[in-house]
């Protein structure tokens, strides 16, 4: 069985694959100060309860926007599930042209879903991901990556509210019932809700009017569910894009 874990700001996805399907799913939070005896005994508990132990997992592959960690993961997964994790960027190349003034400094989730948009799809797309941060990026017809945009995403938008105008509660992103909301706390969701719908369709209309195309727009991440109803330029929902995509790369690795 193959471990796919994508390690974002604020979650650790992680998906267990047994042939071409994932048999679970699990999330937890990012943490940069928990040992890698904590994360250990973390994966343990959830193939335990997956009902899986460590030696049925033969191949463990991670990609990270959080360096810190990094170094903490590999040691966890190598003492607990005993196998060598491969880090996407240091043990295993992404195999995409980046069309970028700089590479580098692309994410390696940014180019983990143009993998795998491109492997599944064929095709151009745009790739929205709604995480910690939200990133709109354009897969080409031949499959190489060509860059853009990067915005705050939801969640993040919401905390800075609330941190910056205290009298402001926290609030969860939901479909509002109306737009003009009659509470406090609806007039922050319609703003959120509303407001990052527009955000997507405005980048996606200016991204495709730039391209003079219109390629189909796939998004991702933990947000995407609940934006799909609102954002009308996206036309596929893929939770498990990143996930797939790190299959796909190990995969390849094989052959």
């Amino acid at each position: 069985m193959l471990l796919a874990i994508d390690v974002g700001n604020s979650n650790i996805s992680a998906g267990l694959y047994k042939g071409h399907d994932i048999v679970r799913r699990f999330r937890v939070t990012t943490n940069a100060v928990r040992t890698f005896d904590e994360y250990g005994i973390i994966f343990l508990g959830l193939l335990s309860s997956a009902g899986y132990k460590p030696r049925d997992i033969k191949a463990v592959i991670i990609s990270s926007v959080v360096s810190s960690i990094d170094r903490t993961l590999k040691y966890a997964v190598a003492d607990y599930i005993g196998v060598r994790a491969l880090l996407v960027g240091e043990d295993v190349d992404v195999p995409i042209q980046v069309q970028t003034e700089n590479p580098k400094e692309v994410g390696s989730d940014r180019l983990v879903n143009a993998v795998a948009a491109y492997s599944i799809h064929k095709t151009a797309m745009i790739v929205v991901d709604l995480g910690t941060a939200t990133t709109f990026d354009y897969v080409t017809d031949e499959g190489a990556f060509a860059g853009g945009a990067i915005a705050p995403g939801i969640a993040i938008s919401a905390e800075a509210l609330h941190r910056k105008a205290p009298r402001l509660p926290r609030v969860d992103v939901v479909m509002p019932d109306r737009v003009i909301g009659r509470s406090t706390v609806d007039a922050l969701r319609t703003g959120l809700y509303w407001g990052y719908a527009g955000l997507i369709d405005a980048v996606v209309d200016r991204m495709k009017v730039e391209l003079k195309t219109n390629p189909p727009v796939l998004a991702t991440g933990g947000l995407a569910a609940v934006m799909k109803d609102a954002a009308r330029s996206i036309t596929e929902i893929d939770e498990d894009l990143t996930l797939k995509g790190l299959k796909i790369i190990y995969e390849g690795m094989r052959y």
